[in-house]
């Protein structure tokens, strides 16, 4: 995954320098990077704690990747989606998701989801957790969005589909410029 992460830099830093003059505005072969990201939303329009720091965390996080992309010509877009209390009684685990270019943020940075009580807004529910390198994390961090946004803006740049080189399956290719293996037991 280093390695990835490494080869995805090295090819933003060389791009960057290359032509410092923003290409972005002036609409030369822009592709777009969505990032969606939903939670529960009470009938007076609150959420709890985790998803309220996870909303700061993306919000962040999509500046961050905006600025970033802009000189790959790459937009990037939140679309963010509120869960019904009616919707996330049938599945908790819905609540605090994000996708990445339509791909779980699980299965770009290999991390697997778990489960954890939550509070306030989600009663006694047991809400979404992600677990990345050893380390579970309730509310998701702007640095883990960033880092699985910059995967998917080197695959969109490569303009080579995820599935073609992350298959999932236990080894996928090495493809440069690829994305790390899925984790095995997302949810």
């Amino acid at each position: 995954m280093r390695r990835c992460f490494a080869i995805m830099m090295a090819v933003w830093f060389v791009c960057g320098c290359v032509n410092n003059e923003s290409r972005f505005s002036e609409g030369k072969n822009v592709k777009t990077l969505t990032v969606q990201w939903q939670r529960l939303v009470d009938e007076e329009g609150q959420t709890c704690d985790r998803c309220g720091t996870t909303e700061t965390a993306v919000e962040d996080a999509i500046q961050k990747l905006k600025r970033s992309l802009r000189e790959l010509d790459i937009d990037v877009v939140l679309e963010k989606k509120a869960l019904s209390p009616s919707t996330f009684s049938e599945d908790p685990l819905q609540s605090n998701r994000i996708w990445i270019a339509g791909e779980p943020l699980e299965a770009w940075l290999s991390a697997t989801s778990g489960q954890s009580q939550c509070c306030s807004t989600c009663g006694d529910s047991e809400c979404r957790t992600v677990t990345v390198d050893g380390k579970t994390y309730e509310a998701i961090p702007a640095e883990l969005i960033v880092k699985a946004g910059l995967f998917a803006g080197a695959q969109l740049l490569h303009g080579v589909p995820r599935s073609a080189c992350c298959p999932m399956a236990e080894s996928p290719q090495e493809t440069p410029g690829c994305c790390p293996p899925p984790s095995q037991t997302q949810k």
